[in-house]
């Protein structure tokens, strides 16, 4: 209903250049430019102009950027309207979720889903909260997981309703024989001179323990890099290390470490979000997929 091109121009915004928009869209880069160009002539204003090896946004394209989030806004409030109407909603939903989101929350949010409205199909993806934006903007993805980060588009952003979900707390995990397995209390400045397990730079992992570290106030000793809950218990199992894991996360192994709740103000916890596109909150099937994911939440983490 809306043209398709003004989602190409909002993902050649977010990224900046048009082959990484291409890449997102699972587009050929002389594909975005073509459509680029007749969205151009179809406006009778420049979008973009080149600078450099790069693009840049013409004014023109801003206030149609500005224009298209609006637009997009009421398509969705449309749609979601219709789907309440009281006919079975049917069609295609999409949640997608950072790899606890994906294995913890989201299989019991598609599982009511497909109990509640049973002509509708539903899809999981597991994807980093980077990604989990652009599957949003691109339409492949209805609602999204995710942990808020420093990278993370402002609450103020015209293109999604981001709303918190819940705070998942950080355990440390330490050998079973630590001297910290025996304090009553313990705080993450407790384990200041521990040497580190973290996740490789750059994923949203690493991001959040070193933000943890750094409120706690120090800077980690970082001896390992480990993406796996399983790679980085190992580690620590072997006296290696210590490491952060949420609460929601399951350790398959946990014989040989023992996890200690931290306290402190704050307690370390990582902000999970959910996240629609603009408008799209209140498709009733959405409304379901949150209420399940939030019982569940309230499930696996009760309030104390």
């Amino acid at each position: 209903m809306i043209d398709p091109r003004l989602r190409i121009l909002q993902m050649v915004a977010e990224h900046g250049t048009v082959t990484a928009a291409a890449q997102t869209l699972h587009y050929t880069p002389s594909a975005v430019s073509y459509q680029l160009r007749q969205l151009s002539a179809a406006v009778g204003a420049e979008l973009v102009v080149q600078q450099g090896r790069g693009i840049r946004l013409t004014h023109a394209a801003r206030v149609l950027l500005r224009h298209a989030e609006r637009l997009h806004e009421q398509w969705e409030l449309a749609r979601a309207e219709l789907a309440a109407l009281g006919t079975q909603p049917t069609g295609q939903i999409t949640l997608c979720g950072f790899s606890t989101a994906a294995s913890r929350l989201l299989p019991a949010a598609a599982a009511a889903l497909r109990d509640a409205h049973p002509l509708i199909g539903v899809r999981i993806i597991e994807a980093e909260p980077d990604r989990c934006f652009d599957l949003l903007l691109s339409e492949e993805a209805d609602l999204a997981l995710l942990v808020v980060t420093a990278d993370s588009p402002p609450m103020t952003d015209g293109r999604f309703d981001q709303r918190p979900l819940l705070d998942d707390p950080l355990d440390l995990v330490v050998p079973r024989d630590h001297p910290l397995t025996r304090r009553s209390r313990v705080t993450l400045a407790d384990a200041a001179r521990e040497p580190w397990i973290l996740g490789n730079p750059g994923t949203t992992y690493h991001r959040l323990v070193l933000a943890s570290c750094m409120s706690a106030g120090f800077t980690p000793h970082i001896a390992h890099y480990a993406d796996e809950w399983a790679t980085g218990t190992a580690l620590v199992a072997h006296g290696f290390g210590v490491m952060l894991v949420p609460r929601l996360a399951q350790l398959h192994e946990e014989g040989p470490v023992a996890r200690i709740p931290l306290s402190g103000e704050p307690a370390p916890a990582r902000h999970i979000m959910s996240v629609t596109r603009l408008g799209a909150r209140e498709h009733p099937a959405l409304v379901h997929a949150v209420e399940a994911i939030t019982a569940t939440a309230d499930r696996l983490l009760p309030t104390p």
